[in-house]
């Protein structure tokens, strides 16, 4: 039988793109299935300015039991569809693409380059190709999410429906360029830090071990990450819950709206909705990495027996 050292080892072929593809769409799917309430919390709090008000959330208790209270419980889970639809393509993408953006770098550079910097270049080239395909579906979650939309749109078909008919078919790429700002800090936060935490780590000796060892890596490389592009996130909250083409919008460019929210509500205020975006994505990486590479291990195991 072979070790969980030997196993690991195996797994640092890349596998082809179509099974990689299936890997990362499982991966993506049972982290947002498991921690998709947080996801509705944290984009209340960014969008919250201020204190919000008398309806305004002061803890992520107190959002949990307002949303519950006042809206229903279904409302923790409303706007999921969007990114289930992309879900899928869009953690395969940041996988697949990543494991393609390591071969392609290391055909360029040579297999001496330093790990942690291929792990942060090919992280990084993976969430600026991964932000193209989200855009769309972001920006309508977004819109379902608000409580100020919560009697505009009926649901995602219709929420898609209105924002193309009275803002035209470009606004679903609206947060286009703040999109590529956090997905390009998150995944290079994310695969950098995962590529230091393995390298700390001792070597696993057995199939559970190895599994803690992803998990812990998966984790502490989605905290870091969150931390890296949380004041990106926020920013592309606010551009995409306006309508396209007002000119009467606050925020239009990641960095200018990042110093206007800094000059007008204080540094927090970028990291609003950051404790439950890390809950999310804390853990979240870390399921993220270990369903990534169990799916990964069972299709060599099973599927691609000689691979």
């Amino acid at each position: 039988m072979a070790t969980a050292v030997n196993q690991e080892k195996k797994a640092h072929k890349p596998l082809p793109f179509q099974w990689q593809f299936v890997a990362g769409a499982v991966a993506g799917v049972s982290e947002i299935l498991t921690m998709y309430p947080l996801d509705v919390v944290k984009t209340r709090f960014q969008l919250q300015v201020g204190k919000g008000g008398a309806d305004g959330y002061s803890s992520i208790g107190d959002c949990f039991r307002k949303i519950i209270k006042n809206e229903g419980f279904g409302t923790l889970y409303r706007g999921i569809i969007p990114p289930i639809m992309v879900e899928a393509p869009k953690r395969a993408t940041k996988f697949a693409t990543n494991e393609q953006y390591t071969i392609w770098y290391r055909n360029l550079l040579g297999d001496d380059f330093n790990k942690q910097t291929l792990a942060v270049l090919t992280g990084t080239s993976a969430g600026i190709t991964e932000a193209f395909l989200v855009v769309p579906f972001e920006l309508v979650k977004i819109r379902l999410q608000d409580k100020g939309n919560a009697g505009r749109y009926n649901g995602t078909i219709d929420a898609l429906t209105k924002i193309v008919r009275h803002e035209g078919i470009l606004a679903l790429y609206n947060g286009l360029e703040a999109t590529l700002w956090r997905h390009a800090a998150w995944n290079g936060g994310y695969f950098g830090c995962i590529q230091i935490v393995r390298d700390t780590l001792p070597e696993a000796e057995t199939p559970n071990g190895l599994l803690a060892r992803n998990f812990v890596a998966g984790a502490i490389g989605g905290t870091f990450a969150t931390m890296l592009n949380t004041p990106f996130d926020v920013v592309k909250t606010r551009i995409q819950n306006q309508p396209k083409g007002n000119p009467l919008n606050k925020y239009n460019w990641t960095l200018p709206g990042v110093a206007t929210i800094y000059r007008e509500e204080g540094f927090r205020a970028l990291y609003k909705g950051f404790v439950p975006k890390v809950l999310r994505l804390g853990p979240g990486g870390g399921i993220l990495l270990v369903v990534f590479d169990t799916v990964s291990n069972l299709i060599r195991k099973h599927i691609l027996i000689d691979y």
